[in-house]
């Protein structure tokens, strides 16, 4: 009965691990191809759309961003 108990135990154990690498993997794969934006990629958007962007624009653009996460 108790080598049951330790099986399941053990394949619990396996199966968090496991996961925990697919989603590690995942993720990094994913931050990769979708980098997080930066002042350096705002002022580069807002001057394709015909802006002059000042630092206090980004700034506030920025802090604007974080707020809505």
């Amino acid at each position: 009965m108790w080598v049951y108990i330790l099986i399941g135990v053990i394949a619990l154990l396996a199966g968090i691990a496991i996961g925990f690498f697919i989603a590690r993997q995942y993720m990094m794969n994913y931050m990769k191809k979708n980098p997080p934006i930066n002042e350096k990629m705002l002022r580069v958007m807002m001057m394709q759309m015909g802006q002059n962007p000042s630092q206090k624009k980004i700034n506030q653009m920025m802090k604007a961003m974080n707020n809505q996460k």
